[in-house]
């Protein structure tokens, strides 16, 4: 599979939110008491893959869209709905 590159000012996602992109700053979880910010650094998009199940066993969930830097240090990998443009 081909990786898609995008530019200096990323590409906007599919989301409810189109300024959510790479580069774009950023709130985790938003509205909870686990709200958090950074900036997104991938965004997955239609790499993002499905769930592996193997007979009764569950290998692994699906991978999520966006890659975002937190600023307190750290990586988190979230979907759409968790995020909210700043």
């Amino acid at each position: 599979m081909r990786r898609r590159m995008k530019g200096a000012s990323g590409t906007a996602g599919d989301t409810g939110d189109s300024r959510v992109a790479v580069k774009v700053r950023v709130r985790v979880y938003p509205g909870t008491d686990g709200e958090i910010r950074g900036t997104v650094v991938e965004d997955f998009g239609d790499m993002a893959g499905q769930a592996v199940d193997v007979g009764e066993y569950h290998i692994v969930g699906p991978a999520r869209r966006w890659a975002v830097a937190l600023d307190a240090g750290g990586l988190v990998f979230v979907d759409s709905d968790q995020l909210a443009a700043e």
